[in-house]
Order: C-alpha cells, then sequence, then structure tokens
C-alpha cells in the first residue's frame, strides 16, 4: 500500500477550521479506496507562532517540508501583523524556497451553486488559469528611502527573466494541450509596460511553435476582466503574470459563485520539491471559530493534490462527492446564501465518500 507524506500547514483564521476538515476528508477517501493511505504532520506556523518567535515559520522550516509527498495549506494573515511579514514569511517563502513556479487554479460552475452570470452556460465557464508564481512583481525587488519625509521614495520593481516566462508559459501551453478546446489565452500589458511584457509576449511566440496544435492568443489584461464576464466561452487555459493572475484568478472565482468553492495548486512541475495546495479565500477572521467557513475550496484543493500523487481515480471520487453536495442547497455554507456549517458539509462529503 502507498503511503503518501502529508504536511498539514493550518496558518490562520479559517485556515485552522479547513484544513482539518480537508484532513478528515483525505482519510475518509483513503479509508474507502484501500491502495493508499496518508501519513499526515501538522506544523501549527502562522501568526501564532510568530507573536511566540517572531517569525512566521522557524528559519529551518523547509528542512521539515522537503521530504514530503505534497503541502495542504490553509491561509496567511492576521489582523494584528502587517500583511507584507504574514505573506512573506511563510507562503511565499514556502512557494520561491520550493520554486513552485506554477499557480495553478481551476474554474468552473459546481451543480447547484448560483453564479452571477446569469447569461451564462455552466460549460461556457469551465477554466484554468496559470498564474506565474515565482517572480514578475513579487519578486520582492525595491526599497523604501527617505522614510517619514516629504521626498520619501518606495518602489516594487517586477522582475520577469527568460526562464521564468519560458518555464511557466511552456507549462501553460502543455496543460492547454491536454485540455479538450486546446486553447491558450496570453495576458499581457505590453502596450503600457514597454520592456518586460514585450518580452513576456515575444517568448509566448517562440514557445507556440512547440504547439502547432494548440489554438493561442493574446488579451491585455483590462480586456480580459471584460472578456472573462462578458465573453466566458472564449476561454479555456489562460496564463498571466504574478500580479495578474492573482487578479484575474479572483474574479474567475467570484463569477464562479464564490471565492469559498476556489482552490488553487503551487506546483513544481519538475517534482524536485513538493507542491502545495490550498483554497484561495484567506484568513476570514470576521468568521473564525463559528463554525461558518465553506471548506469546499480546501476539498477541491484536496483533488487537486490528489492529482498530482497521481491518484486520478481517487480524485475523481472525491470531485463527484463534491458535486454531490454542493448541489444541494441545504448544504451550501453562508458564502453562498445559506447556513449550512462547515461541520455539515464536511460529514455530508464523507458520508458520501462511504457511500451513505
Amino acid at each position: 500500500m502507498r503511503v503518501y507524506k502529508i504536511a498539514c500547514i493550518p496558518g490562520d483564521g479559517i485556515g485552522q477550521e479547513v484544513v482539518p476538515a480537508g484532513e478528515a476528508v483525505l482519510r475518509v477517501l483513503s479509508q474507502t479506496q484501500g491502495t493508499f493511505k496518508f501519513d499526515f504532520e501538522t506544523f501549527m506556523w502562522g501568526g501564532d507562532w510568530y507573536r511566540k518567535h517572531g517569525e512566521m515559520m522557524p528559519a529551518d522550516g523547509l528542512e521539515h517540508l522537503k521530504n514530503k509527498d505534497a503541502i495542504l495549506f490553509g491561509s496567511a494573515g492576521d489582523p494584528h501583523i502587517p500583511d507584507h511579514i504574514t505573506l512573506w514569511g511563510l507562503r511565499l517563502k514556502i512557494c520561491q524556497g520550493f520554486d513552485q513556479y506554477a499557480n495553478v487554479r481551476p474554474t468552473r460552475i459546481l451543480p447547484g451553486i448560483d453564479a452571477p452570470l446569469k447569461r451564462c452556460k455552466v460549460e461556457d465557464l469551465d477554466w484554468v488559469i496559470v498564474r506565474e508564481n515565482s517572480e514578475g512583481e513579487y519578486a520582492g525587488v525595491g526599497g523604501r528611502v527617505h522614510q517619514g519625509h516629504p521626498i520619501e521614495v518606495a518602489t516594487d520593481v517586477s522582475v520577469l527573466t527568460r526562464v521564468g516566462v519560458e518555464r511557466v508559459i511552456r507549462y501553460a501551453f502543455k496543460l492547454a494541450q491536454s485540455r479538450p478546446k486546446k486553447h491558450l489565452t496570453v495576458v499581457t500589458k505590453s502596450n503600457a509596460q514597454r520592456h518586460a511584457m514585450v518580452m513576456w509576449d515575444e517568448i509566448a511566440v517562440q514557445v507556440s511553435k512547440e504547439f502547432p496544435d494548440v489554438h493561442w492568443d493574446k488579451e491585455l489584461v483590462d480586456a480580459m476582466t471584460a472578456r472573462m464576464v462578458n465573453r466566458p466561452a472564449t476561454l479555456d487555459t489562460v496564463v498571466a503574470t504574478n500580479l495578474h493572475g492573482d487578479i484575474l484568478t479572483d474574479l474567475a472565482a467570484a463569477l464562479a459563485g464564490s471565492l469559498g468553492i476556489a482552490p488553487t495548486g503551487n506546483i513544481d512541475p519538475e517534482r524536485r520539491y513538493p507542491s502545495m495546495f490550498e483554497p484561495i479565500h484567506g484568513s476570514a477572521f470576521d468568521i473564525m471559530g463559528k463554525g461558518l467557513a465553506n471548506p469546499i475550496g480546501t476539498f477541491w484543493s484536496c483533488v487537486m493534490l490528489l492529482e498530482h500523487l497521481g491518484e486520478h481515480s481517487a480524485a475523481a471520487v472525491l470531485m463527484k462527492a463534491i458535486e454531490h453536495v454542493t448541489s444541494n442547497k441545504s448544504l451550501h455554507t453562508g458564502d453562498l446564501g445559506g447556513s449550512a456549517k462547515t461541520h455539515d458539509v464536511t460529514h455530508a462529503v464523507c458520508e458520501m465518500l462511504k457511500g451513505k
């Protein structure tokens, strides 16, 4: 029997509720499948750790994670700690430390979800957005001088490298090639950003020649927001820079019904290090501890985790259970207009997996 070593990092806020829910679902799934099991290890890093130790995770934290098969992450964010500390000290430290350069976010309207695009057919919104996850606007290059004075200057420099751009665009082309529509949209802003984004466009043209069976087009990021709303059926696989992808994926999740249902994978395609899977909803401290968090985003992230591990049949079983539960409006949490609790949804998915 295969044993997968999984690191669980609940992090902050409702991450401490949805990650245990995800672990519970994965345990039930492994029991019903009978061909693999999980060895979970939980790391209580985040805001509480920071208050005790002055850091979001230990200096040698990556050493504790590097031999895991995958990481299940909750959220990073604490209202009492500056956001740049929580993000750079935990989530980005793992993403960059393990060179998880492809941030992959599937988006579609699940059964029973009342999405805001009333004219959109369910089959019209079925996207995967690939966000460059290691450089760009979040490279961490910049600084501040003359702080507090009228001449204060602050800079954040977007850094795009040929190797960074080429590898994420090639990953996106390969992903588009594996999907039925074989269509890729490359998001850019080269009309205004005339250096790095022009290089981005040029590399897209070069890489596209390796994939003659993939139809691709290019869209300016501002026009892309309108296209996602007005012409969702024209999109399938999308690739964007770090900042552009960050914004567009939140819009995509909202168009699919809720940030609470959206998953993501921070992928090292070369599998040198463990990849990390997480819901995109954030820490949501306003509902922390109330049992109101929607765990569907975590469960869908677990589907991605299983697919990454090669357990495709188990992933399909879990996805079917998720869709069965979302189709029942009495099991919708508050973000979907319902009154169900985290426990209710988790229990329902587990019971579905058990065949009850």
